[in-house]
């Protein structure tokens, strides 16, 4: 019995001692997570190798897990490459991961939904959170400019409050919309994205081709951009601030001649019209051309710089907090902004406050809902605003102040030409847009069974609008006369209800399929009113007590509705991750069109081969990953105004009984067989990584058909209506696109990595009804717009007297191209010039890091296109009356074949619109950012977790001949008219480019 008894004694001390000694062989480890730039990584995965034995590192990076003496740790985050470190003895230690740019398994959003990007059949760019915080802007688009192959973003000028212009894959369409979809957090939006805070956005993707963007049917013909807003995450609340204050100041001014510049201008302006002698000026020849002031102001030597009197040294700002967090049930992100650019123009400035409050919640296991909530209000100064373009004309010989600094009105006897330094005058000038919108996007969620779920998505999107306009009495557009005022007030109210169901399935673990299935309703409701008077009796109620006014010039409400009702049916299936094929149908019904073509189906399909998946890839050194896509669909627009189906009434006046009468008749021809403009996509597309990643991308070609183009089609005015809708012609866009990402240097704490975009888009008229339509710029083979005029080759020499009498014109005037050859100059000799498409545009991204330390540089160019410069014509006149462009003019003695000679018998120069005409190319330094990422250590010290200070410079440098050659200021201008500016010009009341310099912080606790 005894001995049984120490049997079992020493059976029991074995397996303690046994236990004992495996603990002993365990050591806790603890250390940080960070990342290629010493930020920390809060939920990267640690994991003891060959075990499920785990943790995840908290908020601060930090982690600390038991391990064997001899275990090794994997370290992992989403997004970056996975590493091995072998304990050994180390009770300490701290791993940094580099990131994985093209992580196969990265999760990317598309539309309804989600996909790693090695399942992906669409072409889709996509925009990070990094690239956007990288640039101080108030716009979230002009983060794609430069980073999104396919995306074509102009932004000319620099006026508060203003908006880019966003193409992608060309232009499609000649009068309806060519602006892409925006959808955010899952609500296509009717209006626009000015009002969304840029910090508040986690990622932008962009779906170009028809495999991606047919899901959203009518609504995505020109392209999507899906806006992610951030949200929270299970742990501990985190505090966020971000912050920036920097100044703007002018890149370049448009160069007018000075005093005495102007004054040689004036008497050459004469002598052309033999009303000034020849040879050098005198006192008594200047008293016959000159009044007093200008010529007290040549005695004087003065110059008055009115251009430059109406600059500043402007400023951009934004404050931000955020609060983010939450618990197992319930997740929060909560962020405010206030945002305001003020710009180098006195009386422009934006000013935007915005709220945001994204909340989700799980009711119970299977059900959940959340919303995402934004308020903004925003405030605009001097949106149709801009005295420069005046002040470019102003005699700089006239005296703009007397003695005691009181302004003169008319610094010179020019009835037409006031003082622009009065348009600045407090009271003077009011112009305030007023802004509030109110944009949610709710869900609920049902898990009905494993794999299928529905959804249920409400966006109602309310925006309030007022604009007020006073114009006193002291300006130059009412040059002593009654004050002007106007109001006009803007409700629009927008909501998208939207049932979702999703079925996902994987069969025998190699048949993966996922169904989405959707019907779509959204609404549209917009009311306006507007009232204008004359007659103002007191300046100081500017546009508050229009009911005071002396006469009511205008007054009006306004009414339109619209409704599109949508369904949507979505296959998505691979085998063994390797074939993927996408299918898609959506069919869309607008009340836009008549009873027979309300309804339009557009089908879609794609294929996709994982070619790295297949069996003799797997021995490659080199290929990480190869993907080969193709996809082929049609995709509709409906983006006209309302009721171009209806004849509509309008208003007439007539007599009656020898009295003025006001009646009713036709103002409009109706079409009630307008029908959809489809335009149809084929795309293939290669993606591809090399060498561990170090070097990947995607190559990219398309061809986009758009028939039925949605179009005014212009008649004979005798007919008493100058046109009407409907569908006419076929436009083609094809290109190709680049996106390349390398890992040059990854060494000694110290990495430098390239991103190149390249983008090329070919735009053509296919075909129109009637052959070429000049009247309406329109000609087949030729881009949507094209400069047709006249040819400037030169300048008519005295030695080509008797050649320029031939075609009517004499030495010093402009010589034309005799492009036919009949020894005339006329219409018959305009030519094809060139186009506002460019041939190509490329986007370069360089970024360095070392320990803390970060700096990156961002160019961007667009080259091989023409632009109009109107202000080298209507500020180039040469008539010696008003200012002018200080270029280099013909004379006599200086016979240039540059600009003609100044003269006063011509109120413009003959053939003046040959002279607008330049080449557009150029490359911009659009950001250069310098930053240090402070320690955790460190941070922790003065009550942070993170903290990041930092600098940047925006457009330091733009290199254009344009510039260099032609005096011109930014080269950059919009494809199609828009914002009072033409397509492709570039006029003298564009706010001017400027530079910004910013300093900043990130900082959270």
């Amino acid at each position: 019995m005894q001995a049984k008894f120490y049997t079992h004694l020493r059976v029991v001390l074995f397996l303690l001692l046994s236990v004992s000694y495996s603990w002993a062989q365990e050591a806790q480890v603890r250390g940080t997570v960070y990342d290629e730039s010493g930020m920390a990584l809060p939920g990267a995965t640690i994991l003891v190798k060959g075990t499920t034995k785990g943790t995840t590192s908290d908020l601060d990076g930090k982690y600390s897990i038991a391990v064997p003496a001899n275990g090794t740790l994997i370290f992992s985050f989403i997004g970056y490459n996975p590493i091995e470190k072998i304990v050994g003895n180390q009770t300490v230690l701290d791993v940094n991961l580099s990131p994985d740019l093209s992580d196969l398994d990265e999760v990317v959003v598309v539309g309804y939904g989600t996909a790693k990007k090695s399942q992906l059949t669409g072409a889709i760019s996509s925009v990070g959170a990094k690239e956007i915080q990288e640039l101080p802007i108030k716009d979230a688009r002009q983060a794609l400019q430069g980073r999104a192959a396919g995306v074509d973003v102009t932004q000319p000028g620099s006026k508060p409050g203003s908006s880019p212009q966003v193409r992608i894959r060309g232009r499609r369409s000649f009068n309806a919309s060519n602006e892409p979809l925006y959808v955010v957090d899952g609500i296509p939006l009717a209006g626009g994205i000015d009002d969304i805070n840029p910090q508040d956005i986690t990622s932008m993707e962009v779906l170009k081709d028809a495999s991606a963007t047919a899901i959203y049917g009518s609504r995505g013909s020109n392209g999507v951009v899906l806006i992610t807003t951030k949200r929270g995450t299970v742990g501990k609340t985190i505090v966020s601030l971000d912050a920036y204050y920097g100044i703007n100041k002018e890149l370049g001014r448009i160069d007018v001649f000075n005093g005495p510049e102007f004054a040689e201008y004036k008497r050459e302006s004469r002598r052309a019209g033999e009303g000034y002698p020849a040879g050098p000026a005198t006192p008594e020849a200047d008293a016959t051309i000159f009044e007093p002031i200008e010529l007290d102001g040549i005695a004087q030597g003065r110059t008055t710089d009115y251009p430059g009197g109406l600059m500043r040294t402007g400023s951009i700002q934004s404050y931000q907090l955020g609060v983010s967090g939450g618990s197992d049930k319930t997740t929060f992100f909560v962020s405010s902004n206030y945002f305001k650019d003020e710009g180098v123009i006195i009386n422009q400035d934006y000013t935007r406050y915005t709220f945001r409050a994204n909340i989700d919640h799980k009711i119970t296991k299977n059900i959940k809902f959340g919303t995402s909530t934004l308020v903004s209000y925003s405030e605009r100064n001097g949106e149709n605003f801009n005295p420069l373009g005046g002040a470019l004309a102003e005699n700089p010989l006239g005296k703009p102040y007397d003695e005691d600094g009181n302004i003169i009105f008319l610094p010179t006897s020019d009835g037409l030409r006031t003082n622009p330094f009065a348009e600045i005058v407090d009271g003077a000038q009011e112009d305030l847009t007023k802004n509030y919108r109110i944009f949610n996007s709710i869900f609920a969620q049902w898990d009905i069974l494993p794999g299928l779920s529905y959804r249920l998505v409400f966006g109602p999107d309310i925006t309030i609008s007022r604009n007020g306009r006073f114009t006193g009495s002291q300006t130059n557009s009412r040059r002593g006369g009654a004050a002007t005022g106007s109001v006009n007030d803007e409700f629009t109210f927008n909501y998208t209800l939207e049932n979702i169901l999703n079925y996902s399935k994987t069969f025998n673990e190699v048949h993966n399929l996922n169904v989405t299935a959707l019907q779509s309703i959204q609404r549209d409701k917009y009311e306006q009113s507007s009232i204008s008077v004359l007659g103002i009796p007191a300046e100081s109620q500017f546009y508050h007590r229009l009911g005071d006014a002396s006469q009511i010039t205008g007054a009006n409400t306004n009414l339109v509705e619209w409704s599109l009702m949508s369904f949507m049916g979505r296959v998505n299936y691979d085998y063994k991750n390797k074939y993927l094929v996408t299918a898609t149908l959506r069919a869309d019904g607008s009340s836009r069109f008549g009873a027979n073509n309300r309804f339009a189906y557009f089908p879609s399909v794609a294929l996709g081969w994982n070619i790295h998946s297949e069996s003799f890839m797997s021995n490659s050194s080199v290929i990480d990953q190869l993907k080969l896509r193709a996809s082929y669909g049609s995709i509709g627009n409906q983006a006209i105004n309302p009721y171009q189906t209806q004849a509509l009434l309008g208003r007439t006046s007539y007599a009656y009984d020898n009295s003025a009468a006001f009646g009713y008749g036709p103002g409009t021809i109706g079409n009630p067989d307008l029908k959809w403009e489809t335009s149809t996509t084929f795309n293939l597309g290669l993606d591809f990584a090399i060498w561990k990643s170090r070097i990947f991308g995607s190559l990219e070609y398309y061809v986009t058909n758009t028939s039925d183009l949605l179009a005014p089609q212009p008649l004979p005015n005798s007919i008493g209506f100058g046109g009407y809708t409907t569908n006419i012609g076929e436009t083609q866009n094809r290109g190709i696109e680049l996106t390349l990402s390398t890992l040059n240097v990854e060494k000694g704490g110290f990495v430098w990595s390239s991103d190149i975009v390249f983008t090329k888009n070919t735009e053509e008229i296919i075909s129109l009804p009637n052959g070429d339509d000049i009247s309406a710029g329109r000609f087949i083979g030729q881009p949507l717009t094209i400069f047709y005029d006249l040819k400037k080759i030169g300048i008519w020499q005295t030695s080509e007297i008797d050649e320029a009498k031939a075609f009517g014109s004499k030495p010093g005037e402009i010589k034309i191209e005799d492009f036919n050859g009949d020894g005339v100059i006329n219409s018959e000799d305009r030519q094809f010039l060139g186009s506002a498409v460019p041939n190509f545009a490329l986007g370069f991204t360089n970024r360095f890091s070392y320990k803390g330390f970060d700096l990156s540089f961002f160019l961007y160019g667009r080259f091989g296109y023409m632009l109009r410069s109107q202000f080298h014509t209507s500020n180039n006149s040469l008539a010696g009356r008003y200012n002018n462009l200080d270029i280099d003019y013909w004379t006599p003695d200086n016979p240039t074949n540059a600009y003609p000679r100044p003269n006063v018998n011509q109120e413009s120069a003959k053939y003046a619109s040959s002279m607008e005409y330049f080449d557009g190319s150029f490359i911009k330094v659009r950001n250069i950012n310098f930053g240090y990422n402070f320690s955790p250590e460190a941070a922790k010290k003065i009550g942070m977790t993170n903290l990041r200070i930092y600098t940047s410079i925006q457009q330091p440098f733009i290199f254009a001949n344009y510039r260099s050659e032609h005096k011109g200021i930014d080269p950059e201008v919009y494809l199609d008219g828009e914002q009072g500016i033409g397509a492709g010009a570039v006029n003298a009341n564009v706010s001017p480019a400027i530079t910004s310099f910013t300093f900043g912080i990130n900082a959270k606790f």
